[in-house]
């Protein structure tokens, strides 16, 4: 038998949203059908060999650096990026078995105009084309050697996340079940990723939003101490 490589996961790592990024990790194990390797991605991770700074309209530390995914892999393999306000609810194992391998990337393709004009933190929702396609990429790293550090450190924000460096056709499509904009879209209890993508509940001002139980559920399995038999 073949050795199972555990599946490359990079999340978006943000200091602000640092209990985003455990519970998302968890909700991924508790799902996952296969072993995974998990890689926080924001620019304090990347600062040894990354210098571009946080642009004013980046709303995160991983704005840009989710870019970097297919260097940080060496080109090798697939790898599937993920924003960290997101809660897994299904086997992620079915994205790298169901997406196009002739795709560069595979992504949800929204096509939706942001209902509010500002998201969490008080940040302004920048509207543009292809909105949200980036925060859940998959990459097929092999088909992705011009995203380097030049290109990625140089290249627009807009540019990148419109992923205007790649031709129409080597976009791949992934179900609009792995990318459920919680908010955006009518509640789905078909949702497999559900995506918090105006703020998440640990955000005081959305700890009401939709699908906030959801997220606390897993939350309080993630920081339930541990009871030891006497």
């Amino acid at each position: 038998m073949a050795k199972q490589e555990p599946l490359k996961v990079f999340i978006g790592f943000d200091r602000a949203e640092t209990i985003a990024y455990h519970v998302c990790c968890q909700s991924i194990i508790d799902n996952c059908s296969m072993p995974v390797s998990f890689t926080p991605i924001g620019l304090e991770n990347v600062s040894s060999f990354f210098s571009r700074p946080r642009g004013h309209k980046d709303s995160t530390d991983f704005a840009i650096s989710r870019f970097l995914t297919p260097y940080m892999c060496d080109y090798k393999g697939m790898a599937l990026f993920m924003d960290c306000d997101m809660l897994i609810k299904g086997d992620i194992a079915e994205i790298f078995e169901q997406a196009n391998a002739e795709k560069a990337i595979s992504v949800v393709k929204h096509n939706y105009i942001p209902k509010t004009d500002k998201k969490f933190l008080d940040q302004k929702q920048t509207k543009y084309e292809r909105k949200n396609w980036s925060s859940v990429i998959l990459f097929n790293n092999v088909k992705c050697q011009m995203l380097d550090l030049d290109f990625v450190s140089n290249c627009s924000g807009l540019d990148l996340h419109q992923f205007k460096w790649l031709k129409e056709q080597d976009i791949g499509e992934l179900s609009p079940t792995w990318n459920h904009l919680v908010g955006e879209y009518p509640s789905s209890k078909e949702a497999k990723n559900l995506h918090y993508t105006l703020g998440g509940p640990y955000f005081e001002d959305y700890r009401s939003s939709d699908n906030s139980s959801d997220w606390f559920e897993c939350f309080h399995k993630l920081i339930m101490p541990i009871k030891l038999n006497d």
